[in-house]
């Protein structure tokens, strides 16, 4: 994974970057130490229509159908001047609690994508167990694909663009898991300490099973 400050590549059971020293307590210092309860779409901003707002939650709802072990969020709000939006989203996934996800889903399995309107910005970041199968590249591909939907500020069509390239993505991954499951094992082991930089948040979850980690489409 990259640092959320400097972008530098670190390990992901680094308790904090070690080129800057960034770590969870920093971004709980800038945003909050508090659980934050959210639902999958959490629409601060308003900037979803009734009817968009459903095309958005059939489109998570898929992602989930075909991808059972890992859940995708959107979560839209004016950041305003602690704006950040890569330390957010990181700060976020690791404090949220959310409603509408099965509580055999932990966060590190989640992707989290944030949108602000105000400063027309938007980041994907996304817990550990999916280091194996994302790359920074692969969000940035996935972003790209609602920047210009975003701009003319039809945010229900650019993100339904984003999740529909996240789950091409991910169905290429899953192929390749299950071609070669043994190399993509070996880089879902579990961390060998619990101070990751997106760790464990919500109580009562047990660490994730190696194989349940691969994304595999649902039969």
């Amino acid at each position: 994974m990259k640092c959320p400050r400097c972008v530098q590549r670190i390990h992901r059971a680094a308790a904090s970057c070690p080129q800057c020293g960034f770590s969870i307590e920093d971004a709980d210092g800038r945003f909050g130490e508090e659980e934050v309860r959210l639902r999958r779409l959490t629409d601060s901003a308003g900037i979803f229509r009734r009817g968009e707002r459903e095309r958005v939650e059939a489109a998570l709802e898929r992602l989930s159908r075909r991808f059972p072990q890992i859940f995708v969020a959107v979560y839209t709000g004016a950041l305003g001047e602690v704006a950040n939006i890569r330390q957010f989203g990181f700060w976020l996934l690791n404090r949220s609690a959310f409603e509408d996800v099965p509580v055999d889903k932990p966060n590190e399995a989640g992707i989290l994508i944030t949108i602000d309107p105000e400063s027309k910005a938007a980041g994907m970041v996304f817990g550990y167990l999916l280091d194996p199968f994302l790359e920074e590249s692969d969000t940035f591909e996935c972003l790209s694909r609602g920047h210009a939907h975003w701009l003319e500020e039809r945010y229900a069509e650019g993100l339904i663009k984003v999740l529909a390239h996240l789950e091409g993505i991910l169905c290429k991954r899953s192929r390749q898991a299950r071609r070669d499951p043994e190399y993509f094992q070996r880089k879902v082991l579990p961390p060998a300490m619990m101070g990751d930089l997106v760790r464990r948040i919500r109580a009562g979850h047990r660490n994730a099973a190696v194989e349940s980690a691969i994304p595999e489409v649902a039969r």
